[in-house]
């Protein structure tokens, strides 16, 4: 049976007075995501149809017994089942998305894919103490190894970088740099606006929500003229359970090349960081729906978070994983009239924020990083390509 088919089928049972209509939907949903995830993984080991198909009979089940349990205990016993479906679902969501991460960096996993294994088997065995252990397990684990990956950076990356704290005026180099956080190496290019147009260009022609259209930087490099570029906004990439049913697709206020806005809707009111390149200037503003709709601008992108303002770090920590394991960082700044577009190695945000700080940057913005880390100079990738890109940012000759 196929999963849209059977998570069709699950939506139009009668449930009836027996569980809250609200809990049904939840339950439904939660139930579904364990299913992605176990499809994904399995069909990336290989497995067989058979196997797959006794999990999901196994999940229908479950489902039938939860609807012949008396409204009664439902309300009193099931409440605590429904908590650890979310807590340890929504755990082994992001464990996966850190697995495909790694992923990028090394093809040596085979030790962290039977552990997510085994916290999907005990997932489905309903045993959530022991498969919230396994997880907990399995994402220090690999934050372990990114650590362990990230000290020794992209291969490409000399560790005896020239120290200086100066970024260049012009053109492109790679250096050093002392923060209060540590030493990083960093790639910049620098464009100075009286020279260089700086526009955003997309793979797709307008808003997509769904199977969104992709391209490696590259393609937009050429496609564009430019003599350099950088990858641009958090995006859905197609990998990531997560992003089942909105692959490809980026929820950021961005103007491209030929004046589309996209995402200007659900902008209105967005709080994120935006970067307006114009005819000889660049705007950083705190805040997108601060920005209206003006299409006589160059180009306009929006990602998180800020870094820096008006010289001073205005970035707080994060618990989020993907900000404070170490790795990657790609940022768009200025100092005065010239903007940088770079990457740092093994570097958290909290790093990087410092770090743009100690080059003396005005403002700084944080782009998409890990697997979508790309950066060209006049038609070479100094880092990446990475996978494909929804959209980029370009440096063109005036």
């Amino acid at each position: 049976m196929k999963i849209h088919t059977f998570l069709l089928r699950l939506h139009h049972l009668h449930i009836g007075q027996l569980i809250p209509r609200a809990i049904t939907v939840f339950f439904i949903l939660a139930i579904g995501t364990g299913i992605v995830l176990g499809v994904r993984y399995y069909q990336y080991q290989q497995t067989t149809q058979n196997s797959l198909s006794q999990q999901l009979l196994k999940t229908q089940k479950e489902l039938v017994a939860l609807k012949n349990v008396d409204q009664y205990k439902r309300n009193n016993e099931l409440q605590d089942t429904i908590k650890h479906i979310e807590t340890t679902y929504d755990k082994a969501v992001k464990a996966y998305e850190s697995l495909l991460d790694l992923k990028t960096l090394t093809d040596k996993t085979a030790d962290f894919d039977t552990l997510f294994a085994d916290s999907l088997h005990e997932l489905y065995q309903r045993n959530y103490a022991t498969a919230d252990a396994k997880l907990n397990d399995l994402n220090k684990q690999i934050s372990d190894e990114q650590k362990k990956l990230a000290a020794t950076a992209a291969p490409n990356v000399p560790q005896n970088a020239t120290p200086n704290n100066t970024p260049p005026g012009s053109g492109y180099s790679r250096q050093s740099v002392t923060a209060d956080t540590g030493n990083f190496v960093v790639d910049l290019i620098a464009a100075d606006m009286g020279s260089t147009r700086v526009v955003v260009d997309t793979a797709s022609d307008g808003d997509c929500s769904n199977n969104c259209p992709a391209l490696p930087l590259g393609t937009y490099v050429s496609r564009s003229g430019a003599y350099a570029g950088i990858n641009g906004t958090f995006f859905c990439p197609p990998e990531y359970p997560t992003c089942a049913g909105k692959t490809g697709s980026f929820d950021l206020l961005v103007m491209n090349k030929n004046k589309v806005y996209f995402n200007s809707s659900n902008n209105v009111y967005s709080t994120n960081p935006a970067v307006i390149f114009g005819s000889g200037f660049v705007r950083f503003v705190g805040a997108a729906s601060g920005w209206g709709r003006d299409t006589s601008v160059d180009g306009v992108i929006s990602n998180f978070p800020l870094l820096v303002s008006g010289g001073n770090i205005v970035y707080g920590d994060s618990s989020d994983t993907k900000f404070t394991n170490k790795g990657t960082r790609n940022f768009v700044a200025n100092k005065g009239n010239t903007v940088y577009i770079g990457v740092m190695y093994n570097a958290n945000m909290t790093d990087s924020a410092h770090v743009l700080k100690a080059l003396g940057m005005d403002n700084a913005m944080n782009l998409d990083e890990g697997g979508s880390t790309a950066l060209m100079l006049n038609g070479s990738y100094l880092a990446g390509p990475g996978r494909n890109i929804p959209n980029a940012v370009l440096f063109l000759h005036k």
